[in-house]
């Protein structure tokens, strides 16, 4: 988990990295506030047994981008524990973890769900601190908003693909569909996309891959889902390797499970017109390249996936008070919102001639830096230049 911390530093942040452990429990952690210009740092709070300082700073940045892309005022932080979120202490770590980061929770970051915590570990750290402004993400039995429960995620990834589709001439009725990976976001985007008139083809797990080209049966796979998670895809029959999903023959590929799936490989064989990146970062910069040099579009991960910030959004507004959002408001806000930034995104990587990524970027830094500068955070000489245009 050590890196060097100074490497990870630039412009933008992080502004602030707190590595904390805890002798008896073995816990080890880390929080990045990566930039906090435009509001309070908010991102998910994960457990992994390979977690590096790295890979959260680096969410932390995306985290960044994601709240100046869909113009919520929070901003890029992210969490992380190091350790098996399986093990039989995980309650004993996310104390100790919760109570080493006191000075910053709730004040500079908020506590949310990512991979490896559940809405029950989001309960500890509120009873930890004392709090219940700690932690998005908690049960709904506490007031919470149930993200998983609900597919916020994986309902905007679709969204944003059918804003995506028609904007470079592909319709969404009738559409193929591929989903790599097929947990929260995974399920309610297939869900999704087959009310909105798309045929999902292909479905993988970490177990292994279904594809079926006149459509799968999303309804026995859920059903078998329930009973057998990842190894729904063997009860369901025909599996093959799990990264066939992602050259599969289609007309939209969804990544919507973990980072660098998506490789110069897998952008040179796809045969998709539209990639919508449902996981965070799942493409690498050398396949981004390609894809574009292919005439292949690509929603970007911070504006794909945002429906959960959106959602966390209403968490937050949420978070001191007994009354919780009607989650009509939250998809009706999700919608407008992925709709209209995917639709923005890939207007301005044609307009500026470059990757949907870079406009993205480009359009996220705009309003950070503009916040940068009214909050004095920048150098005197570009504070000047920035008033006088």
């Amino acid at each position: 988990m050590t890196e060097d911390v100074f490497a990870l530093m630039d412009e933008w942040g992080p502004e602030k990295v707190v590595c904390v452990s805890d002798r008896r429990t073995g816990m080890k952690g880390v929080l990045v506030l990566d930039n906090t210009a435009r509001g309070m740092g908010k991102g998910g709070t994960r457990m992994s047994p390979s977690l590096t300082v790295g890979e959260v700073a680096r969410l932390a940045r995306t985290m960044t981008w994601k709240w100046a892309a869909v113009d919520l005022f929070h901003g890029g932080a992210k969490a992380g524990i190091l350790g098996d979120p399986n093990a039989p202490n995980k309650e004993e770590v996310l104390r100790a973890f919760a109570r080493a980061l006191a000075n910053e929770v709730p004040r500079e970051y908020v506590f949310g769900l990512d991979m490896g915590l559940t809405e029950k570990d989001a309960a500890i750290f509120i009873d930890e601190l004392g709090d219940r402004g700690a932690s998005v993400g908690l049960p709904r039995s506490l007031g919470g908003l149930p993200y998983d429960e609900l597919g916020v995620t994986g309902f905007g990834v679709a969204e944003a693909a059918d804003a995506a589709a028609t904007t470079v001439g592909l319709s969404i009725d009738g559409a193929r569909v591929a989903i790599q990976g097929f947990g929260a976001v995974g399920t309610a985007a297939a869900e999704r996309f087959t009310s909105l008139g798309a045929t999902v083809v292909a479905v993988s797990t970490a177990s292994g891959a279904v594809h079926e080209p006149d459509g799968v049966d999303l309804d026995r796979l859920l059903r078998l889902r329930e009973q057998a998670g990842d190894d729904c895809v063997r009860e369901y029959g025909g599996v093959l390797p799990a990264s066939s999903a992602l050259t599969v023959d289609c007309d939209i590929l969804v990544p919507a499970a973990t980072q660098d799936v998506v490789g110069v490989e897998v952008a040179r064989e796809t045969p998709a017109r539209l990639v919508v990146e449902g996981a965070n970062m799942p493409t690498t910069p050398e396949a981004l390249e390609l894809l574009a040099a292919r005439g292949v579009a690509v929603v970007p991960d911070f504006i794909a996936n945002a429906g959960g910030v959106v959602a966390a959004a209403f968490s937050m507004a949420d978070r001191y008070s007994a009354f919780v959002t009607d989650p009509a408001d939250i998809f009706a806000m999700i919608s407008t919102k992925m709709r209209a930034n995917a639709e923005t995104v890939l207007a301005e990587s044609r307009a500026r001639g470059t990757t949907p990524h870079v406009a993205a970027r480009q359009l996220a830094q705009e309003r950070v830096r503009t916040a940068m500068r009214l909050r004095g955070q920048v150098p005197v000489e570009e504070t000047v230049a920035g008033t006088l245009a």
